[in-house]
């Protein structure tokens, strides 16, 4: 089992963009401190749900300010920036880090972000199998041109190349792992077609999650994926843990805490197109988490890790530690997810 945080840099009622990027860059070096297998980063832009818009530029600080750890992107958004300029990234953390990088990517949503960054509706809807399937050239192939609807270019040299990492055992390549967020039969398909791992949202349960493993499986064998591979894909689940010594005080912290940075951060999107937004009760949201995920003791949040393991076939967790909105609380819950709950699960 390997147990890490989802950090999204949140920025709860009353506080700056400052402070929540000082609790998020704190949380990840209390998660190394801890033992924790990993870090991953959000990334959104104008809204205060989430205040980091670029999530391999976080993810290069805490590289240079951990050891061990792995750092990756849940999700660096594919529709607003080009895939060639992350691929190059991508390649400098994973070969300057010694292969510690994790890329997650996205399509993201249908925010005024594609007006901003000039990717369009176009992009979001329709382009991001053409950007991905750019990406993993860019990542694996020494020379590489644009030969897609939206990316035409003439071939060019890949420099750095992300299968040059020194010491590496060339298992896969030595490129930087490539995981794709999916929410959709769509995207899963596209994701086992290329043999890709997902990365499976907070708001699924069990069930949705065992559903979308077992047709990624399917699809991955049709494509003629290797079985061990197929058997062997590291997915992730996002989740969200607080840990305390009685259940019913960890699920009170989230309830008061989560549902004013929900309200204020989540109203802040806006659509691209003007398109209605249904949007989730966040007290309704707060409590549905708090049911799904690890909150509670130590020995419960542990359980329904292994649980959700045994279900899904999922063993890698990226879990939302911060939803107090406070330093002191947001290091402490790291920690004794560290100390307490991941020794129960080895």
């Amino acid at each position: 089992m390997r147990v890490g945080t989802f950090v999204l840099a949140a920025q709860f009622p009353g506080q700056g963009p400052g402070e929540a990027l000082h609790r998020a860059i704190r949380s990840a070096e209390v998660a190394e401190e801890s033992g924790l297998d990993s870090v991953w980063l959000a990334e959104h832009h104008f809204v205060p749900y989430g205040v980091c818009p670029s999530a391999v530029t976080l993810a290069a600080q805490l590289l240079g300010r951990t050891r061990r750890i792995r750092v990756g992107t849940a999700v660096s958004v594919l529709p607003t920036q080009h895939p060639v300029a992350l691929g190059e990234q991508a390649a400098l953390l994973h070969l300057t880090s010694g292969g510690r990088f994790s890329l997650g990517v996205g399509r993201g949503g249908p925010w005024v972000d594609l007006e901003v960054f000039g990717g369009g509706l176009e992009a979001y809807e329709k382009g991001f199998p053409e950007s991905l399937g750019l990406l993993l050239d860019w990542l694996r192939e020494p020379r590489v041109a644009g030969r897609g609807e939206r990316y035409g270019f003439r071939e060019v040299a890949v420099v750095p190349r992300a299968d040059e990492l020194i010491g590496a055992d060339g298992a896969e390549g030595a490129g930087p792992e490539v995981v794709v967020a999916c929410t959709s039969r769509r995207t899963v398909e596209l994701a086992a077609d290329r043999g890709l791992p997902m990365l499976l949202g907070m708001h699924c349960g069990d069930e949705d999650k065992a559903e979308m493993v077992a047709l990624w499986r399917s699809r991955a064998l049709a494509a003629g994926h290797a079985p061990e591979k197929v058997r062997g894909a590291g997915h992730v689940s996002a989740g969200v843990a607080q840990i305390a010594d009685r259940t019913e005080d960890a699920v009170e912290t989230l309830v008061k805490a989560m549902p004013g940075w929900l309200r204020q951060g989540l109203d802040a999107h806006v659509t691209v197109d003007g398109r209605h937004r249904v949007m989730r009760d966040p007290v309704g949201y707060a409590e549905l988490l708090c049911g799904l995920h690890p909150v509670g003791t130590p020995e419960l949040a542990a359980e329904r890790l292994a649980v959700t393991a045994e279900r899904t076939g999922i063993t890698r967790f990226a879990l939302l530690v911060e939803g107090s909105g406070d330093l002191v609380a947001t290091e402490e819950n790291v920690a004794r997810l560290g100390t307490e709950v991941r020794p129960l699960l080895e």
